[in-house]
């Protein structure tokens, strides 16, 4: 294997890891924007977990933190919440930090 190769293999393993470290941390994102959702839509308990684990699904199903607000700016309607638009897309931000700070903590 020439050097070339070696650190070609070796970029190629820092694209994967990163990608996998995105993948955990948009998650881990997506179930905390689902509690603070929940939160706002007086959901406790189970059905705070369901309704998080749905928002995780949203972005599974159609790949990006648009279909998450998407999700949230149809539930928040439905319900009479009021949250602009801005706060959802901060909160979404504000949380992905924590998220990604979680990983790297390893929590």
């Amino acid at each position: 294997m020439t050097s070339f190769d070696k650190r070609e293999e070796g970029f190629e393993q820092k694209f994967a890891h990163d990608e996998e470290m995105r993948f955990k941390a948009q998650a881990r994102r997506n179930k905390l924007v689902g509690m603070w959702a929940a939160a706002k839509l007086d959901l406790a308990g189970a059905a705070a977990e369901s309704y998080a684990e749905g928002v995780v699904a949203a972005e599974l199903e159609a790949p990006g933190s648009d279909a998450v607000f998407r999700k949230l700016r149809t539930d928040f309607d439905a319900k009479g919440v009021a949250q602009s638009d801005h706060q959802i897309r901060r909160t979404l931000d504000e949380l992905l930090v924590k998220a990604v700070d979680d990983i790297k903590a390893g929590r």
